[in-house]
């Protein structure tokens, strides 16, 4: 974006750093505590800060779910869904 004032020319940036902001994530995921404490792991060793976590997870259901407000910036959302994905006991990851 360029602004034309006069005989000058100021050029104007209009791409703004990505800053850190609190996301929400609900993922579904099978295998009980068992795919909990594989999710948990996969968030620690990732080095996310998890502000909030809840988790639903009952005998006899076969999915569980569990929803968290992560502190990530914007270019960082689709790496971290693509790699919660990736885990076997994952069902689905979604930003909310």
């Amino acid at each position: 974006m360029s602004l034309d004032v006069g005989s000058a020319s100021y050029h104007i940036r209009s791409a703004r750093p990505s800053f850190p902001a609190r996301r929400r994530i609900a993922t579904y995921f099978t295998g009980g505590v068992d795919g909990l404490l594989a999710l948990s792991a996969a968030l620690r060793q990732g080095g996310y800060r998890v502000q909030d976590l809840s988790v639903d997870v009952r005998d006899g259901v076969t999915e569980g779910s569990m929803v968290c407000t992560v502190l990530i910036s914007d270019g960082g959302v689709e790496p971290l869904l693509d790699h919660l994905r990736a885990l076997p006991p994952v069902v689905s990851s979604e930003l909310l």
